[in-house]
């Protein structure tokens, strides 16, 4: 039986998923991100963003060390990249497919009593959110202020990441022996979700 302190992340993700909008799109239209706010509000309305970029903070805070600030910084500088991709028209293949896949990933990462190195860790990150930036500079149109729209999205990115960091951090603080059942049961949550996003995208 999960402990109370362990199945408090189980319990935040579910309720992510059960708040979202819907689960048989990974990116629901929101329409125009104008400004900043806009591009704030974006990734927050998406339990794969959510889920994917929170589970990055994860690792960072079970890697430690340097990953506490690499892994972050390597998924913003591949957001940005991504939505510039996407703001100029450029296309990458399978782009919904591999976000479903990158909260697969997430989970196992999460769920997995192994750490991965350093460099597996940032390089994996990097690829995956290259597409999550992509799919939002994508959705912005010649007509709308894709800077500031960009910028409100890896604020708003960032944010997950340090909640995920946070929260990795509390757990292991409240109760070190059962933090690693906290993982588990977090991660699994997370990597069934991305799985049935998967299903939507075949």
């Amino acid at each position: 039986m999960i402990s109370k302190t362990a199945a408090f992340p189980l319990l935040t993700a579910t309720a992510i998923i059960c708040s979202a909008p819907t689960v048989a799109l990974a990116h629901p239209g929101l329409g125009p991100h104008a400004d900043i706010a806009l591009g704030f509000m974006h990734p927050l309305t998406g339990s794969d963003h959510i889920l994917a970029m929170v589970s990055v903070g994860i690792v960072a805070a079970t890697l430690a060390g340097r990953a506490l600030w690499l892994l972050p910084l390597a998924s913003l500088a591949a957001i940005a990249l991504g939505g510039g991709l996407g703001i100029t028209g450029i296309r990458l293949p399978l782009v919904e497919m591999m976000i479903a896949l990158s909260v697969v990933a997430a989970g196992v990462a999460v769920a997995s009593p192994r750490k991965c190195s350093l460099a597996v860790a940032v390089v994996t990150v990097g690829a995956f959110a290259l597409f999550h930036g992509h799919a939002h500079g994508a959705e912005i149109t010649p007509t709308i202020a894709a800077i500031p729209s960009v910028l409100g999205f890896m604020l708003a990115t960032g944010i997950l990441h340090a909640l995920g960091i946070g929260l990795a951090f509390a757990t292991a603080w409240l109760n070190p022996t059962r933090a690693r059942h906290a993982n588990i049961a977090a991660g699994f949550a997370t990597a069934i979700f991305g799985i049935a996003l998967l299903a939507t995208t075949a």
